[in-house]
């Protein structure tokens, strides 16, 4: 017979025996348990994708965020920066605008009846169709617009 190892006590009696042997058997049914997760690859590659899933998921959410603050903050500062350079202007200038904006309006509108009057009706037809998209889908567009800013802003702070 072997010796039982020197850590553990020996049963002095059979219902020990027993009990010592059941407990052995339910530490060896763990280890086996254990060691056949570790060896399972495709439920730890599974496991593994979800969590990476999870955090590409909430750092999108924070980068989302992010966004959105600094949309906003930008969208204020421009405010502010155009009304700013607005009050600086003196009088004759702003007149001056003012009366190059009108004279705009009008060449704008006699080229839209240019366009009325020579573009062949399908162009026109899809024309205000992808006008009334880009009307329609204007947040997104805002948005996207706002996600290329940001963008721009941070690739310009790394390279600076």
């Amino acid at each position: 017979m072997t010796q039982p190892p020197h850590d553990e006590p020996t049963a002095s009696s059979p219902d020990e025996l027993r009990e010592q042997v059941e407990q052995t058997r339910e530490e060896l049914g763990q280890t086996v348990e254990a060691l056949a997760a570790k060896t399972d690859v495709q439920a730890r590659a599974q496991e593994k994708a979800a969590e990476v899933k999870e955090q590409a998921t909430a750092k999108a959410g924070e980068l989302k965020e992010q966004a959105t603050v600094k949309a906003g903050e930008l969208k204020a500062k421009a405010t502010d920066l155009a009304h700013q350079v607005q009050d600086r202007l003196p009088d004759p200038v702003k007149d001056k605008a003012a009366q190059a904006a009108g004279q705009a309006r009008t060449k704008a509108a006699q080229a839209g009846q240019v366009w009325e009057e020579k573009a062949p009706e399908p162009l026109r037809q899809k024309t205000a169709q992808g006008a009334q998209l880009a009307r329609d889908n204007r947040k997104v567009l805002l948005a996207a617009a706002g996600v290329a800013v940001v963008v721009w802003l941070a690739c310009r702070r790394r390279k600076g």
